[in-house]
């Protein structure tokens, strides 16, 4: 008995010894460094030159490897990776690995198959493509999962993948335009680059804005714009991109010589590009023009497009149109059934995605535009976003929204073929990328997508360091700052992070990332402070009774003003200073007006408003100055106690900020383009900072109400507010329209009696009038008399 179990136990553990060391034999990775590339005769031309030519490039420039090409078979025992066609049988003899599986998404357009191959011969890694892009893609797949550092080439083994894109449309606007924060200063190298890095990471399609008559040449082009947009042509034919145009039509397309101007200017521009795939013409934003202009003018764009470009097509949104039409182009459709037309594109200021989908020929595609370049005023706003960042990072700073995208695109895709995005820089660099994974694999999680792009861009050691740094980093935009410690934590994590990898100092992604985690922590610490300065302020002058105006004056500036005289981490600044500097000088990011030529101060100037205040000090010198008009002192105390109590009116009162995430607790509702952010002066505005954050129809719910106690309901805005609670409309005791002027109602007893109220306010009726003109409300108060 014990002789037989110890056999047993000696054979269990020589099987568990055999089992062991045959999963690390087979795990050992394959080994690259002295590796072989061959592409077969049959991958068309360019791709049989770009592929190669992008692996061996992005290969030496991390490992120092250079690949050498060949273009017969290596003798046994070496290590090859070869590229070839689903449709080859065989290299030079040597016969390709076959999917013998009933689903085969090497099979489909773009679609690839890795696998490697060991056998007497040596290694053979096999990159399958269905077509030129299928040869592209994969090869970006193999970029993606290499490890890859200085002298180390290697990729786990056994591999075994196939896999296609679930949407056929997956691209990005790359404008080379004055209006661009970025782009406009980039080389024809730089442009070569991002797109190869796209590519790398799925994107098949490339926009140009070729015609911005209209703007001045920015002082940053290297070469003329008519010069990038054929050579942006030119690079997508390299690497068998398609490449899109995005050309409004911002004239009376009834005037025929701007017409006749405008269909030449096209077909110059058609004429001169070696690749054009698709021509898409927005119905607003920008243009004012009738569909019944617009579908014959397109119609013309086409037959001039054909010539040139025989496979091209034409495109058209639905932005700014109105209901009458909206429903002339469905009509037009139908009746006429163009075959010229390609489809439609669903941007910002279209008909809603499902009801466009479904009103649309099926023989018509669904493209998406996303504009992914934003985080206030736009289609996908950050939600709730503090007031300290808005008015500090503004639209286009650096923002990585990985997990946001991946929704966003999760609910938009499937009633779409895909997407070009909008963008207006590099700053929504990681967003791209999150957007092109998931247009081909919608199921891709996004830490692999973080992971995938960490790995490639900042080596491997980062690989999930950089990632959870990057989510880190969406997590600071969420909720009240002042509350949200999570930002000094990201902060430390991100300057370890720099301490530790100097070598990438000047690698422009990874200053755009240290970027934020610095500015990020540097506003929370001003935010902290000024507020607390203002805090102190407000109670010299809620306290006064009879003291001396001017003197509570000059004492409430003076501590507010310490915000200026003594600023809250000063060295902060000077590396935020020192980090838009080298963006600029790496990439080209124009961090601000006077100092880098940025077009405009919502461009992603944030370096224009590192120290824009963050406390009412602007705010509060202009109304002492007008205190100080006042003809007695009873006034002057008055306003000045008015002031003092404005965010804190007393026991059994409230205060709301609306729109603020910090200051309206008792606000249910959110603006959901974010145009509740006030962008006035440029940028500059000195009124108070509670104005700056409104709705036109907030919903507030009020609890724990005394039922003996009057209340009263005071507003501040601008224009009108119809004021409802629980449901009723009240009649107002004040009320004047003029910009942060005083609006007043009387709560009835009755509605208080159960100790709760609901306050709503009806949207007025404003849609003859531009949003910035629309009634809003800022402040609300429910004051207990």
């Amino acid at each position: 008995m014990t002789l037989n179990r110890s056999v047993r136990l000696v054979i269990s553990g020589l099987t568990l010894f055999l089992a062991i060391s045959g999963s690390q034999l087979t795990a050992q990775p394959i080994n690259l460094k002295q590796a072989v590339v061959l592409v077969s005769p049959s991958v068309p031309l360019p791709m049989r030159e770009t592929a190669p030519r992008m692996l061996r490039e992005e290969i030496e420039k991390r490992t120092g490897v250079s690949l050498k090409t060949a273009s017969t078979w290596p003798k046994a025992g070496s290590t090859r990776i070869a590229l070839v066609l689903v449709g080859d049988k065989d290299v030079q003899g040597v016969t390709i690995p076959v999917n013998t599986s009933n689903d085969r998404p090497e099979g489909k357009p773009e679609g690839f198959r890795v696998v490697s191959e060991t056998n007497t011969t040596g290694n053979t890694l096999w990159i399958i493509g269905a077509d030129s892009r299928g040869i592209l893609f994969g090869t970006g797949w193999l970029l993606r999962n290499l490890k890859m550092d200085r002298k180390l080439l290697e990729l786990p083994n056994p591999v075994d993948l196939a896999t296609a894109p679930a949407y056929p449309i997956r691209g990005h606007q790359l404008g080379y335009r004055t209006t661009a924060n970025s782009y406009d200063a980039w080389t024809v190298d730089q442009f070569e680059q991002y797109i190869r890095d796209l590519a790398i990471f799925g994107t098949n399609a490339v926009e140009g804005i070729p015609f911005h008559e209209d703007e001045k040449p920015s002082p940053h082009f290297k070469i003329p714009a008519s010069e990038m947009r054929v050579k942006m042509s030119e690079i997508c034919k390299a690497y068998d991109l398609d490449y899109w145009v995005w050309t409004p039509a911002t004239f009376e397309l009834t005037d025929t010589k701007k017409r006749e101007a405008e269909l030449t200017l096209h077909e110059t521009f058609y004429k001169a590009c070696p690749r054009l795939d698709h021509v898409f013409l927005p119905g607003g934003d920008p243009g004012d023009n009738h569909p019944r202009e617009v579908m014959p003018f397109l119609k013309e764009l086409h037959d001039r497009l054909v010539k040139y470009h025989p496979k091209a097509n034409v495109w058209l949104s639905l932005q700014g149109f109105n209901v009458e039409q909206i429903n002339y182009v469905y009509d037009y459709l139908a009746q006429n059934k163009p075959d010229w037309l390609a489809g439609l594109v669903y941007g910002p200021g279209s008909p809603p995605l499902a009801e466009t989908r479904y009103r649309l020929p099926k023989q018509y595609q669904l493209r998406q535009y996303p504009d992914i370049t934003h985080t206030v005023r736009c289609e996908f706003p950050v939600e709730r976003w503090d007031q300290a960042f808005a008015l500090t990072l503004g639209r286009e700073a650096s923002n990585p929204r990985p997990y946001f995208y991946a929704r966003a695109q999760a609910a938009a895709a499937p009633f779409t073929d895909g997407f070009v995005s909008y963008s207006d820089g590099c700053h929504d660099d990681i967003n791209k990328v999150v957007w092109s994974m998931r247009g081909w694999d919608p199921d891709m999680n996004v830490h692999q997508i973080l992971t995938d792009y960490s790995r490639f861009f900042f080596g491997l050691p980062l690989t999930e360091s950089a990632a959870s740094g990057i989510e880190a980093l969406e997590q600071n935009w969420q909720g009240p700052l002042a509350q949200n410690g999570g930002v000094d934590a990201t902060f430390s994590f991100w300057k370890t992070m720099e301490t530790t990898n100097p070598a990438l100092a000047t690698n422009w992604r990874w200053q755009l990332l240290l970027l934020r985690a610095y500015y990020d922590n540097y506003t929370r610490r001003r935010l902290l402070y000024e507020q607390e300065l203002e805090v102190k302020a407000d109670k010299i002058l809620a306290q006064m009774t009879d003291a001396d105006p001017d003197n509570a004056m000059s004492q409430a500036l003076a501590l507010v003003n310490k915000a200026d005289t003594e600023p809250a981490s000063p060295e902060l600044k000077a590396k935020i200073v020192s980090l838009c500097a080298d963006l600029f000088a790496s990439i080209g990011l124009q961090t601000s007006v006077p100092k880098y030529k940025a077009k405009g101060y919502e461009r992603g100037c944030l370096l224009d408003f590192v120290d824009y205040p963050l406390n009412n000090r602007w705010w509060l010198t202009d109304e002492f100055d007008k205190v100080r008009t006042l003809k007695t002192k009873e006034d002057k105390l008055r306003r000045l106690r008015e002031i003092g109590t404005w965010e804190t009116p007393g026991k059994g009162s409230y205060y709301d900020d609306v729109s603020s995430v910090s200051k309206g607790p008792r606000v249910k509702t959110i603006s959901d383009d974010a145009t509740d952010i006030a962008w006035w002066k440029d940028g500059f505005s000195r009124t108070r900072l509670s104005s700056q954050t409104f709705q036109r129809s907030p919903a507030l719910d009020y609890d724990n109400l005394d039922p003996t106690a009057e209340y009263i309901i005071r507003v501040v805005g601008f224009g009108d507010a119809l004021l409802r609670v629980d449901g009723k409309r009240l009649s107002p005791l004040h009320y004047s329209k003029e910009a942060d002027a005083v609006k007043e109602w009387i709560v009835p007893l009755s509605a208080t009696q159960d100790g709760h109220i609901s306050v709503t306010f009806d949207e007025p009726e404003e849609s003859h009038l531009n949003w910035r003109q629309n009634s809003r409300i800022s402040d609300i108060w429910l004051l207990k008399q």
